[in-house]
């Protein structure tokens, strides 16, 4: 049984494409990694999954049987799909506890009450504090003034809170240090259950000495162009990506 299909996915930005028919089956518990240089389409793919107005697609995104091509963002992750953002921006006037707490009701389809919202910022300070933030860290503003790690935590935290059955992490060890990466890494083995699964996008596989990865994905040139095991993972760090390039990193 699968959670989440991908099937002949296109994806193309103005006149160019960028995702040139991706097929791909996610089953539940799974933890699915996706590899590949620099302009392969990693991050066009993450975006288009979620929905990203900008981008034409065609083909088929399924997620517990339900499509999701012509659904807008928001509805993809109401169904709970959830994308953490290579590079997030910072809004101001909106903070990190505020926006975490309206998404987790409006995923759940009500509005709480104040003994709700009460306990709901009570978790969000426990998970902040088990991802190395400080309690002040929930009421700042949305990444304004954070560092490149403390962006990194604030998606991971919103994740945490949010539960998806499908999570899609772009570069989430980008900018980390080991400990960082470890938290991260930890925040994931947490949640899984059996049942809820993870992409992880990523150039280097640093995050995956602390990760056992269910497959491994090589894109290229828009195409996943060779899956495997962990193996693979450990033979990108060794060899690079030129055999999938034509000797181009």
């Amino acid at each position: 049984m699968s959670l989440f299909e991908i099937k002949g996915l296109r994806v193309s930005v103005g006149d160019k494409d960028v995702i040139k028919g991706i097929t791909l089956t996610i089953r539940p518990g799974e933890l699915h990694v996706l590899m590949g240089p620099n302009g392969a389409g990693k991050t066009s793919l993450a975006q288009a999954l979620m929905g990203n107005p900008a981008m034409k697609t065609a083909g088929s995104i399924r997620l517990e049987g339900k499509e999701l091509l012509k659904l807008p963002a928001d509805e993809r992750a109401r169904l709970g799909l959830f994308l953490s953002f290579q590079n997030p921006e910072e809004i101001e006037g909106v903070k990190v506890s505020n926006l975490v707490r309206k998404a987790v009701a409006a995923r759940g389809g009500n509005s709480q009450d104040l003994d709700a919202m009460v306990k709901a910022h009570e978790a969000l300070v426990g998970s902040a504090a088990k991802l190395g933030m400080d309690k002040s860290f929930v009421s700042r503003e949305l990444n304004v003034g954070f560092s490149g790690g403390e962006k990194k935590r604030a998606e991971i935290l919103q994740m945490v809170a949010l539960k998806p059955a499908l999570a899609i992490l772009d570069e989430p060890d980008s900018g980390l240090d080991v400990d960082g990466i470890r938290l991260i890494a930890s925040a994931i083995k947490g949640m899984a259950d059996g049942k809820r699964s993870f992409m992880i996008i990523t150039h280097y596989p640093r995050i995956l000495k602390y990760l056992e990865p269910d497959f491994v994905h090589v894109l290229a040139d828009g195409k996943i162009v060779k899956s495997g095991d962990a193996k693979l993972a450990h033979e990108i760090e060794r060899d690079g990506y030129s055999s999938y390039t034509g000797g181009k990193e």
